[in-house]
This record gives C-alpha cells, structure tokens and sequence, in this order.
C-alpha cells in the first residue's frame, strides 16, 4: 500500500483506531478501580488453616530461614515474585510525571507479568517527599538504589521502571555489581527494550535475507532504550562499527564537545560515541539514514520526527522500527509510502508490534525458575532469538517478522532458553534439564492464565462495561 493510495477518509479511520485505547482506558481505569489484587494460592480448609499460616505453626518455617536464609524461596512466594519499582521521572511517553501518575502503568506491568509468565508483580511506585513550597522532590539514584536493597528480602527480582535518564543507568550497574544484592536486577526501558528490538532485528533481518553482522543500523536516540539496544545487538553479532547513533542535537562522535564533557555523566554515551559509526558521519540524522540497512528510533513521541525522505534513502529492503509511544517518529503508511520493506512500532494496532512483553514476562520466568542472581546479556540474547525463533518457524512476512502478545507458545520457550543460558553461563542456583525447565515455565503460564479466565467465567472478575 502506498500513501497515494490512502484517502483522507482511510486516514481518519487509522487515527480514530489508534485513538481508541486512549479513549477505553479512561472508561475501564475507574470502573476495575486499578488492575490487580492479592488472591491466596493455599488451600484455607477451616478456621484450623490459619494455625498452619499464621501463628503458631509459622514460627517453624521462621526458624528454618532464620538458619537458611536461602529456604525463604523454598518456603514463601519469594521465588515467583518480583517488584516493579518506579520513580515516575519518564512513564512512557509522558516524562516525569511523579510515581502516583505512574502507578497505571506499574500496575498494567504487573497484570502482564502475571497473564504472561505467571510471575507474580507488585508495582511500587516510590518518592513523592515534598518540600515546605508543596513541591515534590524526586528520588536520587543513591535513594532508589537503597530502597530496593532494603525490599530484596521480599522478592525474587526487582524489575526497574520509567527511570529518568543517567539516574537509571547508576541505578541499574550499582545493584547489578553490590554483592549484596543477591537477586537479579533488570531495567525493562533498557534491557527489555533491547531484547524485543533485537528479537525483532534477528527476524527482519532474516527476511529480507540479511546477516546480522554486514547491517549497517541507524538509531535515532541515545536514551536507555537505544543505549542498551546498540550492546545487545553487539553481542547478537552487529558491530557497533555498523551502528551509527544520533540525540535531539546531531550524529554522536568521538570528538563532539557536550559528549567529551559529560563523559562522567553519560558514561555509556561517551562509550558509544567511541566506537559506534566508523564512516565518521556528523550532522543531521538524515546523514545516518543514506544506505541503512535498519533504523531503530526511541526519542520524541510526535509525528514526522522520522521524515518520509529520510528512509527513501536508506538501502534496499530496509527495515525501520519507529518505537516511540503512543506516536510513533513516524507512521507506518509514510514509511512504506516512502520504501521501507518492513516497520514495525510500539503499538498493537499496527504490524509487527515492537513490544516489551514479548520479553520481560519469559525473560523473568525462565530467570527465576532457575533462581539466577543476574540476567546478563547474553541472557538477552537468548530471549531476542527466542522471540525471533517463533516468527521464522511460523513463516515471516513483510507484515510479521515479530510475534505477538497471544502467540502464548512464545513465553515458556523464551525462558527456557534464558534459564538454560543462566545455567550455561553459571549464574543459575538450580540446575536442571531443559525439558524440565520448559515444563516448569509451560505449567506456570497456564495457571496463570488459567486462573483469570476462572475469576471471569464465575464473575469474580466483572466483564468490562
């Protein structure tokens, strides 16, 4: 389909579909009052169960992790559960928005972790301290970082959230590197965008017949997103001598002065800048586009900040991921109006959507079903191949080279290629078989899923007005 072929009328009608979420959310948000509740998971057989549960019979489970700190994920929910912890600094596409704005979206993380991969999220939306004028006083990194080692005791893994920019960064490498936090920390803006974008390059890249290390990759943004995107896809076999990269100002080098004074800042920027982009591009974006094989954009929400012209100069069967929510850099009608073979966005009303859960819930499930202390990139790697792995066993097309969220299959076979990765790169603590793991991860996600159709079909869950 081109653009000519589109009239004003078929226009409105893709922007009235892509309006239509928005429009149900502010219906169905205070008619469910919130998404998600505690249910117990043990069998209350009389008033006599809670001497097992509660006081006295408990003490005696106290006592075995008070010697074994390590029964707690034998003896409690530990094991299954996560927390998704937020200061609110940059939800989505909205920016810092304070962590009470915030909790929709926390909230929403958590139902997906649940349906997905049966791992059991509580979204924790954190900060909001207000000085004498009414105003609120963000977190600091050192604040969130202190927070989530005072929580570990509860959970299994800390998934991090809508973090601004470098804070996140400092976060996210202090707790992965603190010996004293034994349990994986992941930052799903960076580690869980990286893996679906790479998922999504591995399976494009597959069908237009491409290989991964001869992609010559432009990227617009250097946020977390992209930042840890361009390592992902380093380590899935792109080199980042292929990648080029461009902020809101110009083409990152080696030698542009914001970036060499920042370096202590933006640690990962200045990296970048040193070893992306060989041909010694400088400029506008537009300089990056000319010849790209694949374009991965993560930056403003707001149409045409991707200009039509722009990827009419990219190379042949070229690939253009506009990810930015809930507009997209560019829509997808333009892009292959202007000659992109496959696009995909952040959304679930076009194609090939560029979704974080098609990662983060297998990627957890497999990680803590084999209760690793870390989810590495490699880890990452696996789950991007993974994802591919399903689209090009089904067959790609222009139109899918990524699954999508109902594709259920994806889930245990994406952890269980994580946990075997954990285990092969020895930070897994429980060993096992691969057609083990699978069938852990595979029994998990349909008790979830199982369950939420229960609570509907009896109407413990209301069917939405």
């Amino acid at each position: 389909m081109s653009e000519k072929e589109l009239t004003q009328e078929e226009i409105d009608k893709l922007l009235a579909k892509a309006n239509k979420p928005a429009e149900d959310a502010m219906r169905l948000h205070p008619f469910y009052m919130g998404k998600m509740q505690t249910v117990p998971k043990c069998s209350v057989w009389g008033f006599d169960a809670f001497a097992v549960w509660y006081t006295p019979g408990v003490a005696k489970a106290c006592r075995a992790i008070a010697e074994n700190p390590a029964e707690s994920f034998r003896m409690t929910n530990r094991a299954n559960t996560i927390a998704v912890v937020s200061d609110g600094t940059r939800v989505l596409g909205l920016g810092d928005i304070g962590p009470e704005a915030g909790q929709p979206v926390m909230e929403g993380k958590a139902l997906l972790f649940k349906y997905l991969g049966g791992v059991d999220a509580f979204a924790l939306s954190i900060g909001n301290a207000y000085n004498e004028k009414g105003e609120a006083k963000r977190l600091t990194a050192e604040e969130i970082i202190n927070f989530v080692k005072l929580v570990q005791p509860s959970v299994g893994g800390i998934n991090l959230e809508d973090i601004s920019k470098p804070k996140c960064y400092g976060v996210l490498e202090t707790l992965r590197n603190d010996p004293e936090v034994t349990i994986p920390v992941w930052h799903d803006d960076a580690q869980g965008t990286a893996s679906v974008v790479v998922g999504g390059v591995i399976g494009a890249a597959h069908h237009v017949g491409k290989e991964l290390d001869q992609l010559k990759v432009a990227m617009l943004g250097v946020g977390s997103a992209n930042t840890r995107t361009a390592y992902v896809l380093e380590s899935a076999g792109v080199p980042l001598k292929n990648i080029t990269m461009a902020d809101s100002k110009s083409i990152i080098t080696k030698d542009r002065p914001d970036i060499i004074e920042q370096k202590d800042y933006d640690t990962f920027k200045y990296d970048l800048a040193q070893k992306t982009n060989s041909e010694g591009l400088s400029g506008d974006f537009s300089n990056a586009m000319e010849g790209a094989d694949v374009m991965i954009s993560a930056s403003k929400s707001a149409e045409d900040v991707v200009k039509k012209e722009w990827i009419s100069k990219m190379a042949s069967d070229s690939i253009v991921f506009a990810c930015a929510n809930p507009i997209p850099e560019i829509w997808p009608w333009k892009a292959k109006a202007a000659g992109a073979r496959v696009v995909g966005t952040g959304r679930s009303d076009f194609d090939n959507q560029i979704n974080n859960s098609l990662g983060f819930p297998g990627i957890f499930r497999g990680t803590l079903d084999v209760n690793a202390t870390t989810i590495t990139d490699e880890m990452c790697v696996a789950a991007a191949q993974a994802i591919a792995d399903i689209a090009i066993k089904k067959g790609t097309t222009d139109k899918y080279v990524i699954p999508t969220m109902d594709e259920w299959e994806l889930y245990p076979y994406e952890a269980t290629k994580v946990g075997m990765k954990a285990i092969e790169q020895g930070v897994a603590r429980t060993i096992m078989e691969e057609d083990e793991l699978f069938k852990i991860a595979e029994e998990k996600i349909k008790y979830a899923r199982d369950l939420t159709k229960s609570l509907m079909d009896n109407n413990f869950i209301a069917p939405p007005i």
